[in-house]
């Protein structure tokens, strides 16, 4: 009788270890759907959601660095025709993107709309200098009208930088050179950034994934149109992607994301590079590919954003973006900091240039659950170009063409520590706890299963064993 209890013992601690055992395999593809759930439902750009509070107002700091040129022989490149040599002076650092987003405006079609402050506040602390320091850069409004006009002006141009005693170069303090002063020559206000402090970057239409979580944050429209309209081109002219604040969740490492740059005047594309651990948090690191400023001749989609065939080299020059059309005309080139990927010929024309690709690249690290960029690095330089001429004094010795490094910057935000703690208790814990308790039961139901087979295997054999004695 003993016996007999003893195998049916066994045999319900194996009908209950087999039970548990599928519990938890049944567990992982139900906990799957319920974390899918909970992460689409979070994820949606709507009041109370997870994602809401983080879109709304930047949860982390985002700074702008800039580091100037310098010209270190001014007299040199305008009376011999030498290469400008210049040296990077920063970082000069700024608060910026500290204020909510504005006019948040949700529509029927499952957009919401908005206005972006652009606001700048000197960090003393985390700059080299003071905004009163000294540079030595290129004349603004001579290189600005030098590209402006015909050449068959160029004796006008001439009597008002005589006139004004103005200079291809000039020395101004970094808080004029970045947000303006007023150009004796233009009698106007010129600067890098002039438009950018209290002013707004928008509109903004995007989609809440409210009806498609694949498509939230996706631009529909900025500044109220579907196209950008600046490159004559449908292909250039497509507004692709999101804002690079965050994408949809559930993230494939093997497919690029996209995201549009108002800075640049363009969408981009970014390649998974590698894994990274961010405050204990994995993310995916996306990085811009080489392509991004290639030359026509290297990558067939950018001849769209070629339209120069002069300053372009013919559209062979790589590492340059001319952004004339959507900065009303005024010779504003785009490039990576250093130029980096660009043609080598541009670290001929102006020297002291030292690319590195970790310091110098655009990089976004997204945890990949969420969708959500937890830490980026944007890094641009603006430049702009001067070149020969028979008529105007300063650029007579001029051999070439020349595109000049103005600045560059580096706007970058990382989660803080409050803000990493919450994330991970608020729902990666949740989600890693719910796999735990799925493969637990999964494993503890195999283990009971299997002893109680042996031990009823054992105790089977032991008992024929017996009536055979």
């Amino acid at each position: 009788m003993g016996c007999c209890n003893r195998r049916c013992g066994l045999i319900a601690g194996a009908v209950v270890g087999a039970l548990v055992a599928v519990l938890g395999g049944i567990l992982i593809p139900v906990g799957d759907i319920i974390i899918q759930r909970t992460v689409n439902q979070e994820a949606v750009i709507e009041p109370g959601t997870t994602a809401y509070d983080n879109w709304v107002a930047s949860g982390a700091k985002v700074y702008r660095q800039f580091w100037l040129f310098e010209v270190k022989n001014p007299l040199e490149v305008m009376d011999h025709g030498a290469a400008p040599v210049v040296i990077e002076k920063g970082p000069y650092t700024y608060m910026t993107r500290y204020l909510a987003k504005d006019n948040i405006t949700f529509h029927a079609n499952h957009t919401v709309s908005f206005l972006l402050p652009n606001v700048a506040i000197f960090e003393p602390s985390m700059s080299v200098g003071t905004e009163d320091d000294i540079i030595t850069s290129l004349n603004l409004a001579v290189a600005g009208a030098y590209s402006a006009i015909a050449p068959e002006l160029h004796s006008v141009l001439e009597y008002l930088i005589k006139s004004t005693n103005s200079s291809l170069f000039q020395r101004r303090t970094v808080k004029e050179l970045l947000w303006g002063y007023t150009d004796p020559m233009l009698k106007g206000a010129v600067g890098f950034f002039l438009d950018y402090n209290s002013t707004y970057d928008g509109f903004y239409d995007v989609f809440t994934g409210k009806d498609d979580i694949a498509k939230v944050n996706k631009i529909n429209m900025w500044r109220k149109k579907s196209t950008l309209g600046f490159w004559n081109d449908t292909y250039c002219d497509m507004i692709n992607g999101t804002d690079a604040t965050s994408f949809a969740p559930f993230m494939d490492k093997k497919e690029p994301i996209y995201f549009f740059s108002s800075d640049i005047c363009r969408s981009v594309s970014a390649n998974y590079e590698k894994t990274v651990t961010l405050k204990g948090i994995d993310v995916y690191r996306y990085s811009l590919p080489p392509s991004t400023f290639a030359s026509p001749v290297d990558n067939p989609d950018n001849k769209c954003y070629c339209s120069d065939m002069t300053t372009s080299k013919n559209c062979t020059l790589a590492g340059v973006l001319d952004i004339r059309t959507c900065q009303e005309n005024r010779p504003i080139y785009i490039s990576l900091p250093h130029f980096l990927h660009g043609s080598p010929i541009l670290q001929k024309e102006v020297l002291g240039l030292n690319p590195h690709e970790e310091h110098h690249k655009t990089f976004l690290d997204i945890e990949p659950t969420t969708g959500f960029t937890l830490n980026f690095a944007k890094r641009i330089q603006v430049n702009m170009i001067y070149g020969p001429s028979n008529v105007i004094t300063v650029l007579k010795k001029v051999k070439d063409y020349t595109l000049f490094p103005l600045v560059w910057l580096n706007e970058t935000a990382t989660l803080d520590d409050e803000t990493a703690d919450m994330f991970k208790r608020e729902l990666l814990s949740r989600i890693q706890m719910l796999e735990i308790i799925q493969y637990v039961l999964l494993g503890v139901g195999l283990v009971i299963f299997v002893l109680c087979l042996l031990g009823y295997w054992k105790v089977r054999r032991s008992h024929n064993q017996n009536k055979l004695a």
